[in-house]
């Protein structure tokens, strides 16, 4: 602010107020009589000189000032937030008024309390400055931000005093030691605690004495002093001949008779000197011309740089070429081996029922021959014996029929048990080190999750891992898929199928930095078309995590990883 508006008396000053103190744990707030400028206490009640004393039942019964932020009890008493945070963070915190235990969640913040509080008559904070104001406490604050006896800080940032508000123009214009001041010999303005070392160090129009004390009748100003020095008889001065190898220094009024006496030296020095430069210049004209033969050299070889760098780059595009029909060519050769992995499961399925059935056909042999060899001892019991091999026959039949029964409610109902209906799946894989050496071995390459729904009558689905990795992460990354599945209610529901996927790895470590990758279906991929068969080929992260992250992470404890799959159910239709 300039001296002549920090003089205007007229115009009064007004220093906003802080609104509300950050917030900081209340433990740490010490207890201290109030002088802060915001309105409301660091920690307990209000200490506002109060018109009216106020009724017991605004007071608060830990620090007894006018109630803050009023709460309520339970037992019905009334404390300060900060009163009552100070009480519960205590073990086995009570009541001090009636000794009743307090319950976090059987406190209230009173809001009538603290409305008939605010509307309390309280004398001006800045009462012991001379201000008489009286005002509703919910009004201290406007007051504050305009009455003429509140404290407030100089607006010189550098300035650390502080005065009344109505004082300000008086101290600004006569007292600041930081006020806005002007140099009177270069008419500069600047603060008054700088004008002093202004004058004694920068001010150009302030009068100096010549360093070299010569009989100058007046002092220089500072800006002038350069040009003096030159003409100043008492200033030591080198000839002007020094670059070409003069070595005589004396004052300025010595050098004129060097000159004068020495001409036939300086121009044996310029002869020398000029000599040089010619030979030098010789020797520069020969090394030029050394260089410039091998210009054309040179220039070869740039080109042929340049059409090697065309060359390669023209090569460098064939590859990116080829390694993009690479990839599409893996990627298609993916998808053909789980389709052939799928048929190999169904053939291995086959040959188990069949062995089933070879073991069943040899038993019934055995059965049969001992049956026969019988009849051939009691002739007599050949028509009964016929009969007992037709039941046994029937009931073998009847058994078989019930076992696999059996099996299939077993399955449907362990699927039943664990199967999700809400998009989330939470797969526990168990055994981890040995499923993945039983993946390195080519033993069991690939595990499948139970099945999960986006609703009860959604999509099926199901995740597929490689825990040694699958294509372009084989032996180096765990790769997750998602599996669209055949669902019993695949007719009433939209195809393709176009829900977000989430895919993560869960951290078991309390940092829970979860692993995770999302991605939003490709409605031409067959992935994700209405199956044809029990599922579609999957689709997902060939590199989700590589193994090193894995096993020096905190996702793997007791040998267990848990991976969760979550679809998007938020904009699926009902069917």
């Amino acid at each position: 602010m300039s001296a002549g508006r920090s003089t205007d008396a007229t115009r009064e000053m007004q220093i906003p107020l802080q609104h509300r103190a950050p917030s900081l744990p209340l433990h740490s707030l010490p207890q201290r009589p109030w002088t802060e400028p915001g309105f409301q206490p660091p920690h307990g009640g209000f200490r506002d000189h109060f018109v009216t004393p106020p009724e017991a039942k605004y007071c608060c019964e830990a620090c007894r000032l006018v109630l803050c932020s009023p709460w309520q009890t339970e037992c019905g008493h009334r404390f300060c937030k900060t009163c009552i945070t100070d009480l519960l963070s205590k073990p086995g915190a009570m009541c001090p008024a009636d000794g009743e235990p307090l319950f976090e969640d059987k406190i209230f913040k009173d809001v009538c309390c603290n409305k008939e509080i605010m509307d309390l008559k309280v004398f001006c904070r800045s009462e012991k400055n001379g201000c008489k104001e009286q005002m509703s406490l919910k009004q201290v604050l406007d007051h504050l931000n305009v009455c003429p006896y509140f404290e407030v800080p100089c607006p010189h940032n550098k300035c650390k005093d502080k005065m009344m508000r109505k004082d300000i123009s008086e101290h600004l214009s006569r007292k600041c030691k930081y006020r806005e001041s002007t140099c009177e010999f270069c008419k500069r303005k600047m603060s008054l605690t700088e004008i002093q070392k202004h004058k004694e160090t920068v001010c150009p129009a302030y009068p100096v004495a010549c360093p070299n004390k010569c009989s100058c009748p007046s002092k220089i100003l500072r800006s002038e002093l350069p040009s003096h020095q030159l003409d100043c008889p008492n200033a030591q001065a080198s000839c002007m001949f020094t670059r070409y190898g003069c070595t005589f220094k004396g004052l300025n009024q010595e050098m004129r008779a060097h000159e004068a006496k020495c001409i036939s030296d300086h121009l044996k020095l310029m002869v020398a000197r000029n000599s040089a430069l010619e030979a030098k210049m010789e020797e520069v004209k020969s090394d030029l011309h050394e260089r410039y033969k091998v210009l054309p050299g040179l220039n070869s070889r740039i080109s042929e740089m340049e059409a090697r760098y065309e060359e390669l780059r023209e090569k460098t595009k064939q590859m990116e070429q080829k390694i993009c029909s690479i990839q599409k060519l893996a990627s298609s050769h993916s998808e053909k081996l789980l389709e052939v992995e799928m048929e190999l499961r169904a053939l291995r399925a086959a040959r188990d029922e069949l062995e089933t059935l070879r073991c069943t056909v040899e038993t019934i042999r055995t059965r049969v021959s001992v049956l026969e060899g019988g009849r051939g001892t009691a002739g007599a019991g050949g028509h009964t014996l016929g009969t007992l091999e037709t039941q046994l026959s029937r009931h073998d039949d009847m058994l078989s029929i019930h076992e696999i029964r059996l099996a299939d409610m077993d399955l449907r109902f362990q699927v039943l048990e664990t199967a999700s209906y809400n998009g989330t799946l939470i797969w526990k894989i168990r055994d981890y080190e040995r499923r993945k050496q039983e993946a390195v071995a080519s033993k069991t390459l690939s595990l499948y999750s139970q099945p999960f729904y986006t609703g009860y009558f959604g999509y099926k689905m199901c995740a597929r891992v490689y825990l040694n990795g699958d294509g372009m992460g084989k032996g180096t990354h765990l790769s997750l898929f998602f599996v669209v599945m055949r669902g019993e209610y695949d007719a009433l529901l939209p195809w393709p199928f176009r829900q977000k996927v989430t895919l993560m790895l869960m951290d078991q470590g309390p940092a829970r930095k979860h692993l995770g990758d999302a991605f939003k279906p490709d409605p031409n991929s067959s992935s994700f078309r209405r199956p044809v068969g029990d599922m579609n080929i999957a689709s997902g992260c060939p590199l989700f995590v590589a193994q090193t992250v894995l096993e020096n992470g905190t996702y793997i404890k007791d040998d267990t990883i848990f991976i969760k799959v979550t679809v998007d159910t938020s904009d699926l239709p009902e069917p």
